[in-house]
């Protein structure tokens, strides 16, 4: 029945990895089953045998889909059904995407589409892995025109030793979260997170993964050869030479003119009247398509840029080839936020706010990986004001959620544990200007925000960008770049090479190009440039704007105290159906957290409030100490004394020759049901029954005289009919 079904095997990292072809989705361009160890995802490729009309870009989407069966799991929805894609999804079909995209013709306007779906998981072999691979082999073996295959390796650090594709075990210890994409030759993709890694060192990783890449490329070429189908031919895009260059001679020195400035808004003016003039020009040898005429304009303003940086050396804004933007860095800018920064460079501008809150606040997380919460999270808002434009908000999408996450990744490795700090916290990037670098605008701002709220993070974190432009022979010829990219050379330059990092190594990187890949030499220089930039915007901005984080915090965030009890003793704590845990925190007006580990969170806006629900969960937890004092509430009168709760489940007997520092003739005379006293432990009997005294808490705290007939009276010994009480 299935004639085509072949099957290609090799290892990778020790482990096996396996292609399957013609067995599943045969309706597709093409389709592999990809297995490394218990892990499978299917990878399938599909193309439109026409272009789409009136598109000025190649419309290709990109699926990495989680199955909760792939891990035996129900989804978490009311619906017990997948539902949109989860973060780490739609991070990971960015992954795919990136470095596959820049291989496709640049003039093609035929849709495709690439779907991975993840059908198992071994938590030992990453899918994310697994999917780049299959993707690369379906595409690379279709009809559909493409410069691949790629690989896709992911590599750690474990105790200063490289690991290629770590195992779970291995992830846990790791000190790097690196993932490389390659051609045969060139590296066209580098995602990671690090804590603190060298420029050296991230060098060396990079280079392990490429050389595995490399091995995997050769693996796939061989497939190709095999059963690869002849590529289709499509209707290109390109304008015609003739009329291209009779439009470039028609406006060029109006566009450089009107691209000559570091002001948006000014070039933007200026190149309206430009756009104008070539439509009454030309448009009636386009109709029916003058926005044809827009793609040219395009060409036309990349080519002025190019030539710019790549034969004079020119910034369209004036900068040297490594000068930064004008920064600016300001705390403190919203009254009642616990934390916020504002992050300046240029025209772009980013205002990040922290907040604090407790533990039980952490975001859970339903997906394929171990991973269940996170504590810190940070997400980045790009509202259409931010570039001049109209449009509605509807949510953050693919590209704001890559920058958060990257954003996150970055500030991860300072966060304090929860031990430290036991806070979950949040930071918000609002853009409220863009042009360019607003991810690394929001690593900025974002470290302001934290440091200005209290958060004691380990060491500051900084981020630029670093572009690329190459010569007519492409990344082998000559190339250059330069740092801090605004939006025009990020639009028309051919890489976006993000850095984030500390004074003493790297924490984040994320790669975008529009070229086949980079050669090591660029990325070295790449490296080079980031690491002077960061420590500039470091030392010059924000560290003369905020030096360290505050010791206090904002009088509007929760104050958080911890504890940690005996886990046999949770349940009283918390008490039947939870009356006890909420009894405490209705009279201490705070909020408990209570771990399964016996560790306890307790935040409020009183700090004496929430020491005071501390008090009364250690108390319940453990025995009263004798000679302790506690301040406990009168549950019972009698005539020999009055009861007082100094914790739920906890009461014990203050005799009436101890109520007061005088003699007492009626215990009503001193006490009554619900008075707040302070009273101390006297002893506790081998049945577990406590003996308090107010008159010594009274002496010792403030610091009564005892008359001298206060002691005429001896003291009873407990009732039989008094409460047994448990130790």
């Amino acid at each position: 029945m299935f004639e085509n079904y072949k099957v290609y095997e090799t290892t990778i990292a020790g482990r096996p990895f396996k292609l399957e072809t013609g067995k599943m989705a045969g309706l597709a361009n093409a389709a592999f089953m990809a297995t490394y160890g218990e892990t499978n995802v299917l990878c399938t490729v599909t193309a439109s045998s026409k272009p789409r009309e009136g598109v000025d870009f190649f419309p290709l989407s990109v699926d990495y889909e989680e199955k909760m069966y792939s891990v035996g799991r129900f989804p978490g929805s009311f619906q017990r059904r997948e539902g949109r894609a989860t973060e780490k999804a739609i991070l990971a079909s960015r992954c795919i995407d990136r470095p596959i995209r820049p291989l496709f013709p640049k003039d093609m306007r035929n849709d495709c589409s690439v779907v991975a779906t993840v059908m198992s998981v071994d938590p030992d072999c990453s899918p994310e892995i697994t999917a780049a691979i299959g993707v690369s082999a379906a595409i690379a073996v279709s009809d559909i025109p493409w410069d691949g295959p790629i690989s896709s390796t992911s590599v750690g650090l474990v105790d200063g030793e490289i690991v290629i594709n770590p195992t779970l075990e291995q992830r846990e210890k790791s000190d790097l979260n690196l993932t490389v994409s390659s051609t045969a030759d060139l590296v066209a993709m580098i995602e990671a997170g690090a804590n603190e890694i060298s420029d050296d060192k991230m060098f060396e990783c990079i280079m392990a993964g490429h050389e595995v890449n490399k091995e995997v490329v050769k693996f796939i070429n061989g497939i190709v050869a095999e059963i690869g189908k002849e590529k289709f031919t499509f209707e290109s895009s390109n304008p015609d030479p003739e009329i291209m260059a009779e439009i470039e001679e028609f406006c060029i020195e109006d566009v450089k003119r009107a691209l000559d400035t570091d002001d948006k808004n000014v070039r933007d003016a200026a190149l309206l009247p430009i756009y104008n003039a070539v439509h009454e020009k030309f448009d009636e040898r386009f109709e029916g398509n003058e926005a044809k005429l827009d793609e040219i304009m395009y060409l036309v303003q990349k080519h002025v840029v190019r030539s710019w940086l790549k034969d004079e050396h020119k910034r369209v804004d004036g900068r040297g080839i490594d000068e930064i933007r004008p920064l600016n860095a300001q705390i403190d800018l919203l009254a009642r936020a616990h934390g916020s920064g504002m992050f300046t460079r240029g025209q772009t501008q980013v205002l990040s706010v922290a907040t604090l809150a407790p533990v039980s606040e952490a975001q859970k997380l339903d997906g394929l990986d171990e991973e269940t919460q996170k504590r810190y999270i940070h997400h980045y808002n790009f509202p259409s004001y931010s570039v001049g434009e109209t449009k509605p908000s509807r949510g953050p999408g693919r590209r704001e959620i890559g920058h958060g996450a990257l954003a996150e990744r970055a500030l991860l490795p300072v966060i304090p544990s929860v031990e430290e700090f036991p806070y979950a916290i949040r930071v918000v990037s609002e853009v409220l200007s863009s042009n360019g670098s607003t991810s690394q605008g929001s690593i900025c701002g974002s470290t302001l925000a934290l440091m200005a709220a209290g958060v004691p993070i380990k060491a500051p974190v900084a981020g630029i960008s670093c572009g690329l432009i190459t010569g007519d022979e492409g990344v082998y010829g000559d190339f250059m770049t330069m740092v801090d990219i605004q939006g025009l050379e990020d639009f028309y330059g051919d890489m976006d090479f993000k850095v984030a990092g500390t004074h003493k190594g790297i924490t984040a990187i994320q790669m975008d190009l529009k070229v086949h890949g980079l050669t090591p030499e660029i990325i070295k220089e790449a490296f080079a440039k980031t690491h002077k930039a960061r420590d500039y915007i470091l030392d010059e901005v924000m560290l003369k704007c905020i030096a360290e984080p505050r010791t206090e915090l904002s009088k509007y965030a929760p104050k958080m105290l911890t504890t940690v009890i005996p886990t046999d003793k949770i349940g009283d704590v918390i008490g039947k159906q939870g009356k006890v845990i909420q009894s405490i925190q209705e009279q201490c007006e705070c909020t408990i957290t209570i771990e399964e580990d016996g560790h306890v969170y307790v935040s409020g806006l009183d700090v004496d409030k929430a020491k005071q629900a501390i008090d009364i969960i250690e108390l319940i937890a453990n025995d009263p100490e004798i000679g302790a004092i506690y301040s406990g509430k009168v549950t019972r009168l009698m005539t020999f004394g009055a009861f007082v709760e100094i914790a739920p489940g906890k009461e014990g007997l203050v005799h009436i020759s101890k109520l007061d520092t005088k003699r007492v003739a009626k215990v009503e005379d001193v006490v009554n049901v619900g008075d707040q006293v302070l009273v101390k432990v006297t002893e506790i009997d081998d049945q577990g029954r406590i003996n308090l005294s107010r008159r010594d808490a009274l002496v010792e705290v403030n610091g009564a005289v005892v008359e001298d007939d206060a002691d005429s009276e001896e003291p009873r010994k407990p009732h039989g009919n008094h409460k047994r009480f448990k130790k």
